[in-house]
């Protein structure tokens, strides 16, 4: 069955859904909820200021409906609830007034105000609450897609499931006592109570874990076992290398180039993880791991994960390579057909030691002579199966990442066992640390005054607008509004440009260099400078709603200044969550901050907003489900040790799993 066959699917839903990643139906059952909704009647009398509230009632009044902006409109009635008489207050809800006629049962969901006895609802539902409490899955939607209809297609699609694609040995189902993987997924959809409801969260989550610790033991496994170029390079040579930089290497620095030195000598393939704070100068110490490669007489391909930083990458190279004979080159999508061949032909021929790219450096067309180092940036924005492609372009070619996100140890033991892990906790000599302010709406005044302040010392300025996520169009909407306020405080006398993830990469990358050349002061972006931006001049970053951001997540934005010996800061206006972002402003050590980071909200704001590659979990968080990750990590090593002892259908599946490096995502 497809998706076009379920009832109300038709073309243009269709489109909606593909948007949200959902193509079939087994994207469908497995779109799981992100919360739960208790619809369960509140206690007036233990309820305080601000609180939550679901509360059911009689309409008392006919509704005032007024209309305010564009296309909004606000609208007022009161609801008898029983013993007090209640003033509801909803917005851009107008197309309901007709139906919410005096002496009608409704359900209010919303903030409660105690003191004016008003509910600011965020909901009304046309009917009573029900006398047993109710459990409602809530799903990630957007505004062209309400999270019921996705619930109604999930119906429609679980009435016509017989059994679920299950990837869990019998064995692991009987010692932890776990329910039926279709019970569960229909559980999940469609739970009646709190206990079912958890024994079914389990199991999804158990198996999740499981599959992705038997892919991480796998990897782990072989790479034991993995026997990788022999190189004969002499540490003096290395070590002239670093004494001719026109700058000085930190102490954390020479010991990653120690800890790769030994690695590429050594006939065991490489894994290694370099991991350290933006700007802590991890880009120079993959320069030397290719120079050490170069000298061994092989290539190496550098993929970073926009082509800003790739060119940005290429750039930095040619100057530090200038005096050497090493020819390095740039291969990205927005080449030219001609201009991409001719590059294909001279990879081919060995004419290139060094190649700096996207995504392009893995397409078929891309045939290496001896490819010998593998060196993926911002490596957790990669799926396995986009690092895999690249480091099987060679026959046995050393792997480096690197990672600009900071893991908690404990953690990144479980996640990264494949890899050995170098960090970088030392800041370059000469640089700053970026002085961090928390300030409030009410200070706009002198927020604005600070940033003239830079402004006519000729600095630049990154403002960023909040990403939510639910709404494209909100977002949208919020950092046009933003760049409209920026415009009309500074656009007499300084330039205003804008930047987000609806823009072409020609557009994009068009407003990147106009700010690099400083044709632009005052950048309004959304998160998608967070990688890949590099304008030392740019010396203060306000970002507004922060409290909708994570602490790493504003740690990495704040990593864009600071880039060179001239102090900057970084404003955070909130008037929100002011307690958790104070941390921003008593430390720039993104280690620390990960680790409060990880305790407040889990994995996911560690990884990115949705966790990409292999750390692609549907419903599994890593801190909070830790727990089960220690059990499906010792199951899956137990597990894959005596794979070749179970023949089952499981068994199998999972064989071709782990030994099909194409489906390691």
């Amino acid at each position: 069955m497809n998706l076009n066959e379920l009832a109300g699917v038709g073309p243009k839903t269709l489109i909606l859904l593909n948007k949200l990643g959902i193509y079939n139906l087994n994207d469908l059952i497995s779109y799981y909820p992100f919360r739960y909704n208790i619809l369960k009647r509140s206690n007036l009398t233990v309820l305080n200021q601000d609180d939550n509230i679901i509360i059911d009632g009689i309409i008392e009044s006919r509704p005032n409906l007024f209309f305010f902006g564009k296309k909004k409109d606000k609208m007022n009635f009161k609801l008898n609830v029983g013993n007090m008489l209640l003033s509801i207050i909803i917005f851009n809800r107008g197309y309901l007034k007709n139906k919410l006629l005096p002496g009608k049962y409704i359900t209010v969901i919303g903030k409660y105000d105690k003191f004016h006895s008003t509910v600011i609802a965020n909901d009304i539902r046309l009917s009573k609450l029900p006398d047993i409490p109710q459990i409602e899955p809530i799903y990630h939607a957007n505004y062209t897609i309400s999270s019921n209809k996705i619930h109604k297609y999930i119906l429609s699609a679980l009435s016509n499931l017989s059994n679920a694609d299950n990837y869990l040995p019998e064995i692991f189902e009987n010692k932890y006592n776990l329910i039926n993987k279709t019970n569960a997924i229909s559980i999940v959809h469609n739970p009646t109570e709190i206990n079912s409801l958890k024994n079914a969260l389990y199991r999804l989550k158990y198996e999740e874990l499981f599959l992705f610790m038997l892919k991480i033991n796998y990897l782990k496994l072989n790479n034991n076992f993995s026997f990788g170029l022999k190189r004969i390079v002499s540490k003096t040579q290395v070590d002239d290398f670093i004494n001719k930089l026109p700058f000085k290497l930190t102490t954390d620095q020479i010991k990653c180039v120690d800890d790769i030195y030994h690695d590429l000598i050594d006939e065991k393939r490489m894994n290694r993880l370099i991991q350290g704070d933006v700007g802590s100068g991890k880009t120079i110490v993959a320069v030397i791991a290719m120079y050490i490669n170069f000298l061994s007489g092989y290539q190496s391909a550098m993929m970073a994960p926009t082509e800003i930083l790739a060119t940005q990458h290429y750039e930095n190279m040619k100057k530090l390579f200038a005096d050497y004979n090493i020819n390095v080159e740039l291969l990205t999508g927005k080449l030219k057909i001609k201009e991409k061949k001719k590059i294909y032909e001279k990879l081919f021929n060995n004419e290139i030691d060094i190649i700096i790219g996207t995504h392009a450096l893995f397409t078929d067309d891309v045939i290496y002579k001896n490819l010998g180092l593998v060196i993926t940036d911002e490596q957790h924005r990669f799926g396995v199966n986009q690092r895999a492609s690249l480091k099987n372009k060679g026959l046995v070619p050393d792997i480096l990442y690197m990672s600009a996100t900071p893991i908690p140890r404990t953690y990144a033991l479980t996640i990264y066992g494949d890899m050995a892990i170098s960090s970088i906790k030392t800041m370059p000599n000469g640089r700053k640390p970026v002085i961090t302010y928390l300030k409030s709406d009410n200070e706009i005044t002198e927020v604005l005054n600070m940033m003239l302040n830079e402004l006519k010392q000729k600095h630049q300025i990154y403002v960023i607008a909040p990403l939510i996520e639910e709404s494209d169009k909100i977002n949208l909407e919020n950092i046009v509004e933003l760049y409209n306020k920026m415009n009309r405080a500074f656009g007499k006398f300084y330039k205003v440009g804008m930047l987000h993830g609806k823009m072409s990469t020609e557009e994009k990358d068009e407003v990147m260099i106009a700010f690099e050349k400083n044709e632009i002061q005052i950048l309004v972006s959304t998160t998608v400078i967070e990688v890949g931006v590099d304008v030392k001049n740019a010396t203060m970053m306000v970002i507004f709603d922060s409290y909708r951001f994570g602490l790493s997540a504003i740690h990495q934005l704040r990593g864009r200044v600071g880039r060179n010996s001239l102090q900057s800061y970084c404003i955070l206006m909130s008037n929100r969550n002011t307690e958790r972002l104070k941390i921003l402003t008593q430390t720039n050590d993104g280690f620390k901050i990960s680790e409060e980071d990880f305790k407040l909200r889990g994995s996911g704001d560690l990884f990115g907003v949705k966790q990409s590659g292999d750390m692609n979990f549907k419903l599994a968080n890593l801190k909070n489900d830790y727990d089960i990750l220690l059990k499906a990590k010792d199951d899956s090593d137990y597990y894959l040790k005596n794979i070749d002892l179970y023949n089952d259908s499981i068994a199998n599946k999972l064989k071709e799993m782990i030994y099909n490096s194409n489906n390691l995502d």
